[in-house]
């Protein structure tokens, strides 16, 4: 089961990547402006009623929609998604049902779906070192 310390410890890795202020999630400064990449899921608990932060299931960006459906379809239990989410590449993830290294690949592309360039290679040659 995964935590939000170790989504934190996965972030604090990444080059450039800032955890956010009031709900839980992590970004990265693109053009001095920051990009979500992982973030708590505002649930909407109440139709027209304002979204409630859902802590215990995370938003993770992914390249696009079709990677999207294949996490969903590999299993339903971890990943899925809600009309808010739809045509937006990011995956619903529950914490309670992944393990912190499985979440590890997914926040690392997830990252890498938003970080310019030059980040990316510093990651990279961190990896590579």
């Amino acid at each position: 089961m995964a935590t939000h310390d170790d989504v934190r410890k996965i972030a604090s890795r990444l080059p450039g990547a800032v955890e956010g202020e009031g709900r839980f999630g992590f970004g990265v400064e693109v053009k001095g402006k920051a990009k979500g990449f992982v973030w708590s899921w505002a649930e909407r608990v109440e139709p027209k009623k304002a979204r409630v932060t859902n802590d215990a299931v995370l938003a993770v960006r992914v390249p696009n929609l079709t990677a999207k459906e294949l996490l969903i379809a590999s299993d339903p239990d971890r990943f899925f998604t809600e009309p808010h989410y739809n045509g937006f590449p990011a995956v619903l993830v529950r914490l309670g049902a992944i393990a912190a290294e499985e979440l590890d690949d997914l926040i690392v592309e997830a990252w890498r779906c938003k970080a310019p360039a030059a980040l990316q290679q510093m990651l990279d040659d961190l990896t590579n070192a």
